[in-house]
C-alpha cells in the first residue's frame, strides 16, 4: 500500500462504493425483517410447516426452511447471519446451525439476472441457468452436510404433529413464541436496526479489505504461478486456457471474476460453467464475512468452507446439463421460445435492481444516521 498508494486508494473507494450503493441497501431491509420475524414468532410458525421437509432431507429443524428462503431472497451472507441468530435463540443446536449455514448462503436473483446475465452476458435468459444451477448446487451441499456429525444430538423432532392439524400447530407455536417475547415493538425495532447495521459495517470492512488486497496482489504479479496451474488444468479438461487469468479475480470477488470471464473470447458454455462455479465458490471476501459472523457465536466454519467446494463443482455440473437441456444457441441473444415466459419476470428484476442502485446511497445514509442516534441513546442510558 505504501508502494502503490493510488492503486490502494482507488481499490478502497471501489469497495466502499459497492458497499454503500448496493450491498447495504440490498441487505439491510432483509436483516431487519428477519430479526423482527424471529421476535414475532413467524420463524417458529414457518418451522412447523417446513419440519416434514427439512428434517428428513437435511437433518435440520423446520426453521431451516425460513433461513433457506431468506438466503435466496436477500443474498450473501444472510444465511449465516440468520443461522447464527437462531442458534443464539436456542432454536438450533451447534451442529444444526453449522449444517444450516453451509448451504443457505446464496447470490440473490437481482444479481444473477440483472448483473451477470443481462449486464455481463447481455442475455437475460441465461439467468435461469445461473439461478437453477446455483440453487440446486446448494441443495446438494445441504444433502451432503446431513451426514456432518450425524451421531450428535439434534433438536426435538415434532413427531406428534399430525398433518391434519399442522397449520393449527403452526399458529399455536407462533402465539406461544410471541407471548414469551416481553419487549415492546419500539425496542424490538431498535435492536433489529442496531444488530443489522453492526453486521453490515463488518461486511463493508471485508469488502474494502479484499478489494485492496486483490489489487495489491495483482500489482506484484502474484498470480503468475496460479495462472500457470489454471492454464494446465483448463487445458486438461478441454477448456480455453484464456480463462485462467479471468478466474483468479473471481477467487476473491464474484463480480469482477464473472465480468472478466464474460469478456474472454471462448465458447459460451464454458463461460456459463465457470461463472456458475465462481457463484458457488462465492469468493474469499464473502467466505471471510461468513467466517466472521459464525465465529461470533463460536460456530465452526469448516462445513461452510467444504460446502463451497461441493457447491462450485455441483453448480458447474448443473450448468452443463441445463445449458444442453434448454438448447442454448451460442450465436443467438436468447433461448428457444419455451423460456419467453420468463422475460416479464426478468425485466421486473432488472428494473428493481436499477431502482435499488438509484436509491441505495440515500437509504444507506438515512439508516446510518438512525444507527448513530440509537448508539447515542444507548450510551446515554448507560
Amino acid at each position: 500500500m505504501i508502494t502503490y498508494p493510488q492503486v490502494s486508494l482507488d481499490a478502497s473507494i471501489r469497495g466502499l462504493k459497492l458497499w454503500w450503493d448496493v450491498v447495504f441497501p440490498s441487505l439491510m431491509p432483509f436483516f431487519i425483517l428477519s430479526e423482527l420475524m424471529i421476535a414475532f414468532g413467524l420463524v417458529s410458525f414457518m418451522g412447523v410447516l417446513f419440519e416434514p421437509i427439512m428434517r428428513p432431507l437435511f437433518r435440520i429443524p423446520g426453521v431451516g426452511g425460513f433461513v433457506f428462503v431468506m438466503g435466496i431472497v436477500s443474498g450473501f451472507p444472510a444465511g449465516a447471519k440468520i443461522s447464527t441468530r437462531l442458534y443464539e435463540e436456542k432454536k438450533l443446536t451447534k451442529t444444526e446451525a453449522e449444517r444450516l449455514a453451509s448451504f443457505t448462503n446464496f447470490s440473490n436473483p437481482l444479481f444473477i439476472f440483472g448483473v451477470i446475465a443481462t449486464g455481463f452476458f447481455h442475455q437475460a435468459s441465461l439467468g435461469i441457468i445461473f439461478a437453477l444451477s446455483h440453487y440446486l448446487g446448494n441443495l446438494i451441499v445441504g444433502f451432503f452436510m446431513r451426514f456432518y456429525k450425524s451421531n450428535e444430538e439434534t433438536t426435538e423432532t415434532r413427531s406428534s404433529t399430525k398433518k391434519t392439524f399442522i397449520l393449527f400447530k403452526a399458529f399455536q407455536t407462533m402465539h406461544e413464541e410471541r407471548l414469551r417475547q416481553q419487549k415492546p415493538f419500539g425496542k424490538l425495532l431498535g435492536d433489529a436496526v442496531h444488530n443489522s447495521v453492526t453486521t453490515l459495517l463488518m461486511i463493508g470492512g471485508f469488502i474494502i479489505l479484499f478489494s485492496v488486497l486483490n489489487q495489491m496482489l495483482m500489482q506484484i504479479h502474484w498470480d503468475s504461478v496460479i495462472q500457470l496451474i489454471l492454464h494446465n488444468g483448463l487445458h486438461l479438461i478441454h477448456f480455453s486456457p484464456e480463462f485462467g487469468k479471468a478466474i483468479i479475480p473471481g477467487l476473491f470477488e464474484i463480480t469482477i471474476g464473472a465480468r472478466q470471464i464474460s469478456e474472454v473470447s471462448g465458447p459460451l458454455i464454458q463461460k456459463v460453467i465457470l461463472v456458475s462455479m465462481i457463484l458457488g465458490f462465492c469468493g474469499f471476501s464473502i467466505q471471510a464475512q461468513v467466517m466472521s459472523i459464525l465465529s461470533e457465536a463460536n460456530l465452526s466454519a469448516k462445513p461452510f468452507l467444504i460446502g463451497r467446494l461441493i457447491h462450485a463443482l455441483s453448480s458447474g455440473i448443473f450448468a452443463f446439463i441445463l445449458f444442453h437441456f434448454f438448447e442454448v444457441n451460442e450465436s443467438e441473444p436468447s433461448f428457444i421460445p419455451t423460456l419467453d415466459v420468463l422475460s416479464a419476470t426478468q425485466t421486473t428484476l432488472i428494473q428493481v435492481s436499477d431502482h435499488v442502485l438509484q436509491a441505495g446511497s440515500l437509504f444507506t445514509l438515512i439508516t446510518l444516521i438512525i444507527f448513530i442516534l440509537l448508539r447515542t441513546k444507548i450510551h446515554l442510558n448507560k
